[in-house]
């Protein structure tokens, strides 16, 4: 498997202490990526490596989380892990960008946790990253949704390739557990030319939060100052 790195969290699951397992590779290209090292690169490990790292570490964790990069990409040993995990009475997370919804299906019955990034609105993501996967987000999205897999949708607030309204149009057609805006941040990014740009401020993301909220179960926003504040 190609990774960059495992740690011990208790950030990435709610309420739960995790061990976060980053997984190289990602087939997008975002311009505001802050993993971007792990997009064509990772260290190459052993699947026993892993779960010996799982092992080793059960009786200070409750969960699992995969991440990356972007984990499907790796989908049989990341199936392997979940099965593990679950043979072990741990709950499971995946962080995807939503680009294979065909894998997500065949796992969803080993998740209890999905955080599904919403990168744009779904007609506008080639516009705004590039990738025309509008429709596979979607479809991403109503699997958790038919599967009962707790969702969190989550998109990055970039000012510089979006406004507030692209995010009010995000809330109005997505169906989520928890919505949560991101703060933009410029210090690692993977297009150099956003290096320098604004980054939205606390009282910028709760204003958009508030106007998102009527459409929505549960807002949150998440900067890099105060963490995550729920918008009440």
């Amino acid at each position: 498997m190609m990774i960059g790195d495992m740690i011990v969290s208790s950030l990435e699951f709610p309420e739960k202490m995790s061990l976060v397992i980053f997984l190289g590779g990602c087939i997008l290209k975002c311009p505001y990526c802050h993993n971007p090292e792990l997009i064509d690169n990772g260290k190459s490990v052993e699947l026993n490596e892993i779960i010996e790292k799982i092992e080793s570490s059960m009786d200070f964790i409750d969960s699992v989380v995969i991440t990356g990069g972007e984990a499907l990409i790796q989908y049989d040993d990341v199936k392997k892990i979940l099965k593990y995990c679950k043979s072990k009475g741990l709950q499971t997370k995946l962080d995807t960008n939503g680009c294979f919804p065909d894998k997500l299906s065949e796992l969803a019955d080993l998740l209890d946790y999905v955080a599904l990034d919403i990168k744009a609105p779904f007609d506008k993501y080639k516009e705004i990253i590039g990738s025309d996967i509008g429709d596979k987000v979607k479809e991403s999205m109503e699997i958790c949704i038919n599967n009962l897999i707790y969702l969190e949708c989550r998109t990055t607030y970039v000012p510089y390739l979006m406004n507030p309204q692209d995010i009010v149009e995000i809330a109005k057609s997505i169906t989520t557990d928890i919505y949560t805006i991101q703060q933009f941040r410029d210090k690692t990014v993977l297009d150099k030319n956003l290096q320098g740009t604004h980054i939205p401020s606390r009282d910028e993301l709760k204003e958009i939060g508030e106007a998102v909220k009527p459409f929505l179960k549960k807002v949150k926003i998440k900067t890099a100052e105060f963490g995550n504040e729920f918008i009440s």
